[in-house]
């Protein structure tokens, strides 16, 4: 470990003299890269220049233990378990942050949302979990924005797909992904009796634009009125679009916006990440067997979460989690339950490690 931490501060301390050169600070693409690159080294550098420290002061008062004086050796005898303990803290932390990272963790998120079974009462859930993960978005200091939605026209969605933008995004998101089950009495029963109902999230990282090449060629644009629900005209000029590509037949739908030149590069913008989700998938069938599993049919026995109104419970199945807190999840504070999933693959992480 320590040999390693040695070559990280190295590099660190050889960015550090990189991006402050007049040479790469001229050249911006150049000057984003090796910074971006300095600051996913800070912490680990930060934090093995601490345990430096800690280390010293520690064997200094192992030292001290052994002093003439009775006054200094029970002084350094009383504070060396807190140093020791530190010491011991800084080492886990090192360990943790020096399991390699998913290269994806800092990229933005598509999130996509789908009704599953349930009707009408899993779009209105599907609509519910938007804003709970609108409501975590805002409270990590992130952007959501809507690219496309289909609403039901009763408050729900069929589908909704956001995209998540912000530091961290993914790492934290990528969880989410599987299918969310919602037991409760709906609106519309007048028995009071409780439904299941099931909601399909798919998490994927956002393509950047030199991963996926989209050739005018491949590309076929159609434009059209945008409607609402029920089929009144939201638009009197052709501004919905319609983007095709040809050679895998994806098609990707926006109205959204008013203007045709918005509703267009938001198409573009999911096609990409869908492109790139499918090139990643075809070239890696342990990953592509792992995406079918996270969002598999959409069926209620297939769940990764169970939110519970009558119980106000939340459930997660993956590391038998319960909350008593179901508004509160469901008004984005989601922290407790990504902290234990993130802390499962840190444990799993390390383990592999060896």
């Amino acid at each position: 470990m320590f040999e390693r931490l040695a070559e990280i501060e190295r590099r660190y301390d050889e960015l550090e003299r990189l991006v402050a050169s007049p040479t790469v600070i001229a050249n911006r693409r150049e000057f984003a890269k090796l910074a971006k690159e300095r600051a996913q080294l800070e912490e680990v550098v930060a934090c093995a220049r601490e345990r430096q420290r800690m280390a010293r002061e520690t064997e200094e008062h192992r030292e001290l233990a052994h002093e003439k004086d009775p006054e200094l050796r029970e002084l350094a005898r009383s504070e060396l378990p807190a140093l020791e303990a530190r010491l011991a803290e800084l080492d886990a932390t090192l360990k943790r942050l020096l399991v390699p990272r998913d290269p994806k963790d800092e990229r933005n998120t598509v999130l996509e949302i789908r009704a599953g079974t349930g009707g009408d009462e899993a779009g209105l859930f599907a609509a519910e979990l938007f804003r709970m993960y609108s409501r975590y978005a805002e409270r990590q200091g992130w952007r959501i924005e809507v690219l496309s939605s289909s609403a039901t026209g009763i408050g729900g969605f069929k589908e909704v797909i956001g995209l998540v933008q912000g530091k961290g995004a993914f790492s934290r998101l990528k969880f989410e992904g599987g299918v969310h089950r919602v037991q409760r009495v709906p609106v519309t029963e007048t028995q009071g009796r409780i439904h299941t109902s099931a909601v399909t999230v798919a998490v994927l990282p956002e393509a950047e634009d030199v991963e996926v090449e989209l050739a005018d060629k491949d590309l076929r644009v159609d434009v059209y009125r945008s409607s609402g629900p029920g089929g009144q005209s939201v638009n009197t000029t052709d501004s919905a679009v319609r983007v095709t590509h040809l050679p895998t037949g994806l098609v990707v739908t926006c109205q959204d916006e008013k203007s045709q030149h918005k509703n267009k590069a938001k198409a573009l913008k999911i096609l990409r990440a869908r492109l790139l989700e499918r090139a990643r998938l075809e070239q890696q069938s342990e990953i592509a067997a792992n995406r079918r599993a996270m969002v598999g049919s959409g069926d209620r026995s297939e769940k990764i979460r169970t939110y519970n109104f009558p119980q106000n419970r939340v459930t997660d199945h993956r590391v038998n989690l319960t909350l008593h807190t179901l508004e509160r999840v469901l008004d984005g504070e989601i922290d407790p339950i990504v902290d234990a999933l993130v802390t499962r693959q840190q444990t799993e992480a390390l383990a592999a490690a060896g």
